[in-house]
């Protein structure tokens, strides 16, 4: 890929990077502060929300938290 052409993506790129990282620290923290899931545990969530970018962290706000 050439210099020129990832600059033209970049307007794009820059707002979706910062939205990933938002939403994987968001999904983290949570995971590490709240000791109640649906299913699963704290282990196997921190490796899904770390692991699996953007589908991970939409996964555990979706079908992982639990009750506060």
């Amino acid at each position: 890929m050439d210099w020129v052409m990832l600059k033209e993506y970049l307007p794009f790129l820059i707002p979706l990077v910062i939205a990933q990282f938002t939403l994987s620290i968001t999904a983290l923290i949570h995971v590490l502060r709240h000791p109640n899931y649906r299913f699963g545990n704290k282990v196997m969530w921190v490796l899904v929300v770390m692991f699996i970018q953007f589908i991970g962290p939409a996964l555990y706000f979706a079908l992982g938290r639990g009750e506060e």
